[in-house]
């Protein structure tokens, strides 16, 4: 009988899949943490060992207050600079005191830092400076940022912390990353615990502005549970997550479909929708998501790999190429609505909240 149920969900997947899969862009469109029109120039400009753009580029956002944009755009480009710091050298070269050129330095250093087999010695030598370009910053939360996660890598004590969390916000109450730093700190990974930090993300989401993206912060909770603890934890109920995933997904659909925007939260809703087997809402998902897949979440410890090809066959922890994943993971909705819809159905029906934990 099982033979007879597999061969079934085979002739359904086959017959259906093409169907299922056309709101889906192809495969080879799909951009892995492509940059924004803003982001682009300044990378091209330091692939050529030009500055000056994104100089320019962290200037207006400062000026501007664009501290979101800003957050982003240092960290893309201390990534950038990881392997390839000709142009960030030059840049300190002929301006040793911009703050901006200071701050992708530090993010860099950072990033170093942690990558060290001695993180925390490394870290702790870096404390200086940290607190020094915090405290130059009187408007600016995301140096602010930065010495939240690098409190976290060094040890820092609850005092330390809550005392750089109250300078972050005061600059910035709802910044996304000062809050995804606090979630962090407050993960069982780290110093606190899957409920503390389900927790601080819902009462985060609560006081955010309708159309900030604090308010899918309780998503990433639920993505690091899942993540860390794939038999659950007691503690914090099922339905938690999936209240996380409906507060995502209300925020999604207020923004336009392949918006490069709200990318990061998308994929990290769809991470969490296909570990909750939500099939349909996560084919929405990856529809909304179009060609922007993000390293973040397919590039952590787990993601939508499959054990064996057979209809029904669990994910699995794994780790590679995040854009492999994340076509994995598309895969892998279309694979499983593709068996649940009825061999002859021509679209007219729905499939996909049968699985565990749809609802």
């Amino acid at each position: 009988m099982s033979l007879l149920r597999a061969l079934r969900g085979a002739v359904r997947s086959a017959r259906h899949a093409p169907r299922i899969a056309a709101g889906f862009v192809p495969d080879d469109d799909v951009l892995l943490d492509a940059p924004d029109e803003r982001l682009a120039p300044a990378l091209v400009a330091a692939a050529l060992a030009d500055p000056e753009p994104a100089a320019k580029l962290l200037a207006t956002t400062r000026d501007a207050g664009e501290w979101e944009d800003r957050d982003r755009y240092v960290t893309r480009l201390a990534t950038f600079a990881y392997s390839r710091d000709g142009w960030l050298n030059h840049w300190l070269s002929v301006a040793p005191r911009d703050p901006d050129a200071l701050l992708v330095t530090a993010q860099l250093a950072v990033r170093r830092a942690w990558e060290s087999p001695a993180r925390a010695e490394r870290l702790r030598e870096l404390t200086p400076v940290i607190q020094e370009m915090a405290e130059e910053a009187p408007r600016d939360p995301v140096p602010w940022r930065l010495a939240l996660d690098h409190a976290r890598g060094a040890h820092a004590g609850p005092a330390v912390f809550e005392s750089l969390w109250e300078q972050a916000v005061r600059r910035s109450p709802h910044h996304y990353g000062c809050h995804v730093a606090a979630l962090k700190y407050l993960s069982a990974q780290w110093y606190g615990s899957h409920r503390a930090a389900f927790d601080f993300a819902e009462q985060a989401a609560d006081d955010a502005a309708p159309d900030s993206l604090v308010r899918a912060l309780p998503v990433r909770a639920a993505h690091d549970l899942l993540r860390v603890a794939p038999d659950r934890d007691p503690a914090v109920p099922e339905a938690r997550t999936d209240r996380a995933a409906d507060r995502a997904l209300a925020l999604s659909v207020a923004f336009p479909a392949g918006d490069p925007w709200p990318a990061e939260v998308r994929n990290l809703l769809a991470f969490v929708l296909v570990e909750r087997a939500r099939w349909e809402e996560a084919r929405a998902e990856f529809g909304r998501i179009g060609v922007h897949a993000t390293s973040f979440p397919w590039g952590a410890g787990r993601g939508a790999v499959r054990e064996d090809p057979s209809p029904g066959s669990r994910l699995r922890p794994g780790r590679g190429d995040p854009l492999l994943r994340f076509l994995a993971a598309r895969d892998t909705v279309r694979t499983e609505l593709a068996r649940r819809t009825p061999l002859w159905d021509t679209g007219g029906g729905r499939a996909g909240r049968d699985g565990p934990g749809g609802h």
